[in-house]
C-alpha cells in the first residue's frame, strides 16, 4: 500500500489530523534509524550544526535523541518496548520504556520546528503518545481511543505538529495508563526559544520524577501501588545512582524536572536561592521569577529554576520529603528507638549468628554497616563521601561547582577541596555542663493507654 503526503497532511499543509498508521516496506524504509542507549550514564549533549542556535541540554542518566532533517521537518523514532533499567549499582528493574531506556531519550527542537515522530510498538498491548504541555492538534494529543486509535503491538504511528512554543515539556502514554507509566514509560521534551538570546543559560540539566514499589529480591514494579512505594527516583535511577550536575563556577545554571509519581515533591537545593524560571505553561516573566530555595512540584507539572554559580563547593539537591530520600522503605518496620535488646539479641545469634539488631539508637547505623540483603536490593541508606557515610538513597544528588572547567565538560570531578579553616571541626576546649529535665515518668497504675485499631482488622488481641 502506498501512503502519499497527501494522505499524511491536513487542509492547512502543516500538520496531521490525526496519528496515522505507517504500514508497508516502502513506508518502513522512510523510517529514521531508531538510536539506542543500554548505560545509565549521562551522554554528552547534542549541538546543533544547523538552524537556530542553542546551549543543549544535559539528562542526568540519560541522552538526546538526534533527529533526521527532512526537507523542513525533524524526524525522529521512538520504540516502545521492554527495558531493564539499572536503578543504582546492584540492582535493575524489568520496565517498560522507549529506545532501551526508562525514561525515554530526550526530544530536543526549537520553536517554529516541524516535527514528525514515528513511534513503533514493541510492548506485548497496545500504546499511545501524549506530548505533555505542547500546543497541537487534537488528533496529536496521543489520548487512546478519544483522540486516536490505539498503536497495535508490532505498528508503527506517526505524529506531525509544529512546535508552537518554547518551554519545558514531557511525553507518556495515555493507554493503560495506571500500568504503562507504573512502568517507567515517559520522557522529556525540551523546545529552546527561536531566539537563541532569550533567557539563555550555560548549563541545562532535565530529569522526571518517578517511583517504583519492587519487593526486595524482585525485579517487576508493582503497578497497582498508590501511595506506598519504596523507590523514589529521577530518570528511573536513585542515590548512589543518580548523576552530579556538574557545573563551572561563574556559570548561568538551568535545572528543569517534571512529577510522574503519584505524589507532590519539594525540590530544595542547598547552597544557593534560585529563581523558577518555566512551567509546562510557559515561561515566567523575568520581572515575575520569584526566588526560591525549595520549589513544590505536584502530579503532572514541570518546573524549571535558574541561578548563578558563584560558590563552589558540593551542594546536595533533594527532595525534602525525608522517607523520598530512602530506598527500599520497609512501611511496617517497627521503631525500637531507646528499647534494650540486647538479650533478645544474644538469644536470637545463637539459633541465628549472623543476626543484627538494629534501630534502638536511630537507623544511622544502617547506612554506615554492611548488611545482607536479598538479590538486587538497594540498601535503605547507602553512598558515602570523603566525610563517611551520606545516609540518603532515592531522590537525591550533588550539584558539584567548580572553577575552571570547560563549556561542555560534565565528567565527575570527585569531591570537593574545601579551602583551610571552613570544614566544621569538633570542639576540644572546656566543655560546658548542660542541665536537662528528665524523660517523663508516668505510673502505670494511674495511667490509661489507648491503643487504636484501624476499622475492619482483627480485634482479638486488643
Amino acid at each position: 500500500m502506498s501512503l502519499s503526503r497527501r494522505s499524511f497532511l491536513g487542509a492547512t499543509g502543516a500538520t496531521l489530523l490525526g496519528a496515522g498508521l505507517v504500514s508497508g516496506r516502502a513506508q518502513a524504509a522512510s523510517i529514521p534509524e531508531a538510536e539506542t542507549m543500554t548505560e545509565a550514564v549521562m551522554q554528552p549533549p547534542v549541538i546543533p550544526t544547523s538552524g537556530p542556535d542553542y546551549n543543549p541540554v544535559v539528562t542526568l542518566n540519560g541522552w538526546t535523541l538526534r533527529p533526521r532533517i527532512k526537507q523542513n521537518w525533524k524526524e525522529y523514532h521512538l520504540v516502545a518496548e521492554p527495558v531493564v533499567r539499572e536503578i543504582a549499582p546492584g540492582m535493575v528493574a524489568h520496565l517498560w520504556g522507549y529506545n532501551g531506556q526508562s525514561p525515554g531519550p530526550t526530544i530536543e527542537a526549537v520553536e517554529g520546528d516541524y516535527v514528525r515522530i514515528f513511534v513503533t510498538n514493541k510492548l506485548p498491548e497496545h500504546t499511545t503518545i501524549h506530548w505533555h504541555g505542547q500546543l497541537l492538534p487534537s488528533g496529536m494529543d496521543g489520548v487512546g481511543g478519544l483522540t486516536q486509535p490505539h498503536i497495535p503491538p508490532g505498528k508503527t504511528f506517526v505524529y506531525e505538529f509544529q512546535l508552537r512554543k518554547s518551554g519545558t515539556f514531557m511525553y507518556h502514554p495515555h493507554a493503560d495508563e495506571m500500568v504503562q507509566m507504573a512502568m517507567g514509560m515517559m520522557g522529556f521534551f525540551v523546545v529552546h526559544p527561536k531566539d537563541p538570546a532569550f533567557r539563555r543559560v550555560d548549563r541545562d540539566f532535565v530529569f522526571l520524577l518517578n517511583a517504583y514499589d519492587i519487593e526486595p529480591g524482585a525485579y517487576l514494579p508493582k503497578v497497582n501501588t498508590m501511595t506506598d512505594f519504596n523507590l523514589w527516583t529521577w530518570n528511573s535511577r536513585a542515590f548512589p545512582g543518580i548523576d552530579p550536575l556538574v557545573v563551572a563556577k561563574g556559570d548561568k545554571v538551568r535545572v528543569r524536572f517534571g512529577n510522574l509519581t503519584m505524589t507532590n515533591h519539594p525540590i530544595h537545593m542547598h547552597g544557593y536561592d534560585f529563581k523558577v524560571s518555566c512551567t509546562d505553561g510557559g515561561w515566567v516573566p523575568e520581572e515575575a521569577a520569584w526566588p526560591e530555595v525549595t520549589i513544590d512540584c505536584a502530579v503532572g507539572q514541570m518546573r524549571a529554576f535558574d541561578f548563578v554559580a558563584d560558590e563552589a563547593g558540593d551542594w546536595a539537591i533533594h527532595c525534602h520529603k525525608s522517607h523520598h530520600t530512602m530506598n527500599a522503605m520497609g512501611h511496617d518496620v517497627r521503631t525500637w528507638i531507646g528499647a534494650d535488646r540486647d538479650d533478645l539479641t544474644q538469644k536470637i545469634q545463637a539459633l541465628v549468628p549472623d543476626y543484627m539488631s538494629m534501630g534502638a539508637s536511630g537507623m544511622a547505623e544502617m547506612g554506615e554497616m554492611e548488611m545482607m540483603i536479598p538479590d538486587n536490593t538497594l540498601p535503605m541508606m547507602t553512598g558515602w563521601a570523603q566525610f563517611g557515610a551520606v545516609e540518603m538513597g532515592g531522590m537525591f544528588s550533588v550539584v558539584k561547582v567548580r572553577e575552571g572547567l570547560a563549556t561542555h565538560d560534565y565528567s565527575d570531578p570527585g569531591w570537593f577541596e574545601h579551602p583551610a579553616g571552613t570544614v566544621s571541626y569538633e570542639w576540644t576546649g572546656e566543655s560546658q555542663a548542660i542541665e536537662r529535665a528528665a524523660s517523663p515518668q508516668f505510673d502505670a497504675s494511674t495511667t490509661t493507654e489507648v491503643q487504636v485499631v484501624k476499622p475492619g482488622t482483627d480485634h482479638s488481641n486488643h
